[in-house]
């Protein structure tokens, strides 16, 4: 009876220790389609048409299986282009793998027709749209010509560059030594005063002007010469 007993613990021993190998494992593919589906939702809002390559995992990666793996950016790192995503499982067992991608956006872009000159306006004739991948282009590109007519380039840039927002300034609407007008305005009243421009400056931007007593004061400079100085 014993001897039938110790047999029985030594059969079963090998077809536990087999069923505990066959613990379910993670399907890699669907990773893979994790990593898809949150890299199309990330680029949803792009300018232009998204598609996304994953690349493959090791075949020899072997994962606990996870009923809802999720897939996560780390910190600083962009959803387009060259990219890395990882993807964790909290329960029943808790991994984290990083999984590499490329994420590419069709559209189109604004470069320059001509060579642009430094401080020069920009004008609709000198401008093109070119159609390429957005995601390998610098940060900031321009995908509207209205961003940059009137404008000026920061440099010089040959025909062909495309025009990033950073590397552009508004037209000035007030130039150093123009004659302004000052405007005060308050509830129900309205004070103005000639005076002259220290410096330069776009609309929007604060700029200094001297009275004809000598005053320096500092106000938001408007398009039509007016600086408006705030009470």
């Amino acid at each position: 009876m014993k001897f039938t007993y110790l047999a029985a613990l030594l059969l079963a021993s090998p077809l536990a220790f087999a069923q505990q190998a066959a613990a379910p494992r993670q399907d890699l593919n669907a990773l893979r389609s994790v990593v898809e589906e949150f890299l199309k939702v990330q680029g949803a809002g792009l300018p232009g048409t998204v598609g996304v390559e994953v690349r493959p995992l090791d075949a020899r990666m072997s994962l606990a299986a996870c009923p809802a793996p999720e897939a996560f950016l780390q910190p600083g790192a962009r959803a387009w282009g060259n990219t890395t995503v990882g993807v964790r499982c909290a329960a029943p067992t808790a991994w984290k793998v990083y999984i590499q991608a490329k994420v590419s956006v069709q559209g189109e872009y604004v470069a320059a027709a001509v060579p642009l000159a430094q401080g020069q306006p920009i004008e609709q004739s000198q401008l093109v749209l070119v159609k390429g991948d957005l995601a390998a282009l610098p940060n900031g590109v321009l995908t509207d010509m209205d961003q940059a007519i009137g404008r000026s380039s920061t440099v010089s840039l040959q025909a062909g560059a495309p025009l990033r927002l950073d590397g552009l300034k508004s037209r000035p609407v007030v130039q150093q030594g123009q004659a302004v007008r000052v405007v005060s305005t308050g509830a129900g009243f309205e004070v103005s005063a000639e005076g002259r421009a220290i410096g330069t400056a776009s609309e929007g931007q604060v700029v200094q002007v001297r009275t004809p007593a000598g005053k320096i004061i500092s106000g938001v400079a408007k398009a039509g010469g007016l600086v408006e100085v705030a009470i």
